[in-house]
């Protein structure tokens, strides 16, 4: 007896020859009842038609196989992001990246909607890693939500260190992460930076310069340079100091900012396509328009922990002594540590650094790097705040921190692990309207944020969403204070880890004081033994002359390879691990495949002339001469934001 078909197997060609018969019924009702059957007819045929392709194709093997009813999959697929988000996600599943409840909580902010919940939390108390602030029997009252500091010193206090700033910043502790126009469509552009003007916050332009849209409304802007140069460049993409200072010694420009790294992609760099480099781009960046736009994934002005600081001072004299720091996204500790070196032996400070979280993820990047890339914001805070501790330099550095920074308390635990102030990137995003449709980089974005296409671009009415980007700023500032008056505090910069409770399991709770300690003040330079292994052993390793980790002295605490034995097989000094890293490895054999993966050229197809991004000739025929940057680095072939 043979087996029943299975299902499946029985509807392979079932739709197919479904819809041939559908024809054949369409043609003989056209015959006897006339026009009326046409319109069955087409569709039938069409649909017949489509599976004969289907069955003939050779690129989708599961349209050989189902002819017509296969392409339900491709269908499914494509609206399996909306199904999910609009009717099987809960308020608080893990959403990609924000959950409905962190959603929603943005959209009332904004709209000035009432943010409160009856009937209590919807979260699991007692699920491992939950956290809350502890409240105080003696609480506080605080006069207003606009919480600011001063970035690069006080007026009228000298000082320390050589080539300080003297034209410090009244900075909210709130304000717009770095996103660039061309990245962001200008309406976007637009509506953030008009509604950080009615908030009093500052707007970072990201690495693609200052465009007239940043300026149009006066809003405060952090000036950010990446390895472009973006706005203060020649034609070989090396920096120019006059083209930066023109520019940096604007009023509205009230900070400098150099990205090293971001969080969505660190080490990473960029191209945005010449067919995308429109005249407004170009004009914003420096650029020639229609020629690819190359952000490299290093820069070209320092190679060393030494040289970044004095273009650190450099730029702050060009800037006419406006703060100037940089953002990074952790990677190799030693290079960290060989930062705050060179710090200690120029005596040069940022006036701050901003730590981007590894969750960071305004820019579009290779799925690996946007899952397993850089540290997390709360391990890169930690670090960067306990090192400037134990260095004696963290009087004169502020901190910035960014990484999903949504909520109030999002806010206040990042003041307790040792930002002064935080930027939130996809958070204003949704106070303009952003969706969440995660197609961003598509040019397709339903809500006119994230697209250079006008006619996508005109949903986003700009006098609507400035208001809802100040709203949201003030809401979130107003719950911040809340907050504190809770705990009993009086300012975010009282926050501490000694604040913060976390659950371990069922049973246990610490305080983050206990889970992440704080670094006695100077202790790296007068009582490294004893510090973490973090400090003890990687410390040694780093070299304010180089980024490479560096073969400590025998003289130097944890320097000689003896000083202790490995301990289940790991590394337990830094001369151990300065072997390791720097252990000469066997040559490796040349490549063999002249296969170009096609994902690294896409960009560089070529529109034709009757395409919407065709460039013309003439575009690139001011002044441009196609060098409009550094030869592309291979592995380095996303759109730069």
């Amino acid at each position: 007896m043979s087996k029943p078909m299975p299902f499946a197997q029985s509807i392979r060609f079932t739709t197919w020859a479904l819809c041939a018969l559908g024809v054949v019924l369409s043609a003989v009702a056209l015959a006897i009842w006339g026009r009326g059957a046409w319109v069955p007819l087409v569709v039938f045929g069409a649909l017949t038609l489509l599976g004969w392709r289907d069955y003939t194709q050779t690129r989708h093997a599961v349209l050989r196989n189902y002819p017509v009813l296969g392409h339900m999959r491709f269908l499914l697929e494509f609206i399996r992001p909306e199904i999910r988000q609009y009717f099987v996600e809960g308020d608080h599943d893990a959403g990609e990246p924000f959950t409905r409840a962190q959603r929603t909580v943005v959209y009332q902010r904004a709209k000035g909607a009432p943010d409160v919940r009856p009937f209590g939390t919807k979260l699991d108390v007692g699920a491992k890693g939950y956290e809350w602030i502890n409240h105080s029997l003696q609480t506080t009252r605080i006069d207003s939500h606009d919480f600011r500091i001063w970035i690069g010193g006080e007026p009228g206090t000298p000082r320390a260190g050589a080539s300080p700033c003297t034209q410090p910043y009244n900075a909210s502790v709130f304000n717009i992460s770095a996103m660039s126009f061309g990245a962001l469509s200008a309406n976007a552009i637009l509506a953030l930076n008009q509604g950080a003007r009615i908030g009093g916050f500052a707007h970072d332009t990201g690495e693609g310069g200052i465009s007239r849209y940043h300026r149009e409304h006066g809003g405060d802007i952090i000036w950010e340079i990446g390895s472009g140069y973006f706005g203060c460049r020649n034609a070989d993409g090396s920096f120019n100091a006059e083209r930066f200072a023109a520019q940096a010694r604007e009023p509205q420009v009230k900070m400098v900012e150099i990205k090293i790294s971001q969080g969505a992609k660190p080490g990473h760099g960029g191209v945005l396509p010449g067919a995308k480099v429109t005249p407004e781009i170009a004009a914003a960046r420096g650029v020639p328009v229609g020629v690819d736009c190359i952000s490299p994934s290093a820069h070209s002005a320092f190679s060393t922990p030494v040289e970044l600081m004095h273009f650190i001072a450099r730029l702050r004299t060009l800037s006419g002594g406006k703060p100037v720091g940089f953002k990074l996204c952790i990677g190799h500790i030693w290079e960290w540590f060989g930062i705050v070196k060179a710090m200690l032996e120029t005596d040069i400070t940022p006036d701050y650094i901003v730590v981007d979280g590894a969750e960071g993820g305004t820019g579009a990047a290779p799925i690996e790097f946007a899952d397993h890339m850089g540290a997390p914001v709360q391990e890169g805070l930690h670090l960067v705040h306990n090192t400037l501790i134990g260095a004696g330099l963290r009087e004169r550095v502020k901190i910035g921190a960014a990484g999903k920074v949504i909520t109030s308390f999002d806010l206040a635990r990042m003041f307790a692990l040792g930002a002064d102030w935080c930027n939130s990137g996809r958070g204003f995003m949704m106070a303009l309207g952003c969706i969440q449709a995660q197609v961003c980089h598509s040019g397709f974005c339903p809500t006119g944020i994230t697209t250079q296409d006008q006619k996508r671009e005109r949903a986003l009415v700009v006098a609507d969403k400035a208001p809802r980007v100040a709203q949201y700023h003030a809401n979130t500032l107003h719950a911040l204070k809340e907050l504190l008056q809770a705990a009993g505090l009086m300012h975010p910069d009282q926050l501490s880890t000694h604040h913060i409770v976390r659950r371990i399991d069922s049973e246990r709770i610490r305080l983050l004081s206990a889970i992440m300690p704080t670094i006695r003040p100077g202790a790296l330079l007068n009582d490294l033994s004893h510090q973490l292994n973090v400090y003890r052993l990687y410390w040694p390793l780093a070299d304010a002359h180089s980024f490479n980790p560096r073969n400590p002295d025998a003289g130097e605490p944890d320097g000689a390879p003896d000083i202790r034995p490995t301990v289940a097989g790991r590394p337990a000094s830094a001369a151990q691990i300065a072997e390791a890293l720097t252990r000469r490895r066997a040559p490796h054999p040349g490549a063999i495949t002249h296969l170009v993966p096609e994902q690294s050229n896409a960009h560089r197809a070529v529109p034709s002339a009757d395409t919407p991004t065709h460039v013309p000739k003439e575009w690139t025929a001011s002044g441009a001469n196609g060098a409009g940057g550094a030869p592309a680095p291979a592995a380095h072939e996303d759109q730069v934001v």
